[in-house]
């Protein structure tokens, strides 16, 4: 019997769900229509293109976290809101190929020192990465991917399969 293990690291278990759920979330941004952007199910509710953009700003959070040992959000310039679909769907692919790479240049060790996100002098949050990454990241746009195919049901846009298959259409392949 061997000594080394078979266990995948933890960089490459990551980086294969990541790859999964960023094709997952591409199929649901892909259908929201440009000319809907505005459209809210409610008051209260974000707006279409709201969504979808923070959506595609999403992913960065975990390359962020993977640049130092914090994040200073006052210092740091939030990008404008994409217009249309297409420029969400840039916006997306750049982030999900800069968070592929990044992920490619860190091994385990990495995950498991704190990364701190402060505004100023304030402390918002203090995470292993591996942390960010499956709650800031991964667990987060998982919830705005299952909130915007609600948007898209309420819209009468076919939702696609995502972990079975939808009302629409079958398994996700």
């Amino acid at each position: 019997m061997s000594g080394t293990s078979t266990q995948p690291t933890l960089q490459a278990a990551l980086s294969q769900e990541l790859k999964r759920e960023l094709q997952l979330t591409r199929r649901l941004l892909e259908r929201v229509p440009t000319e809907q952007f505005g459209w809210q199910p409610h008051p209260k509710s974000m707006k279409l293109g709201t969504l979808a953009s923070h959506m595609a700003n999403l992913v960065g959070f975990l390359q962020m976290s993977l640049q130092g040992p914090e994040t200073d959000m006052l210092t740091r310039q939030a990008p404008p809101s994409p217009t249309d679909t297409d420029e969400v769907l840039r916006r997306f692919d750049v982030n999900a190929e800069n968070i592929h790479q990044a992920l490619a240049d860190v091994d385990d060790a990495t995950f498991h020192e704190i990364w701190t996100m402060r505004r100023g002098e304030q402390t918002l949050m203090q995470l292993p990465r591996a942390a960010v990454a499956r709650t800031l990241v991964l667990n987060h746009l998982i919830h705005h991917r299952g909130q915007l195919s609600v948007y898209l049901r309420l819209l009468d846009i076919p939702v696609p399969a995502i972990y079975g298959s939808s009302a629409d259409e079958g398994p996700a392949k």
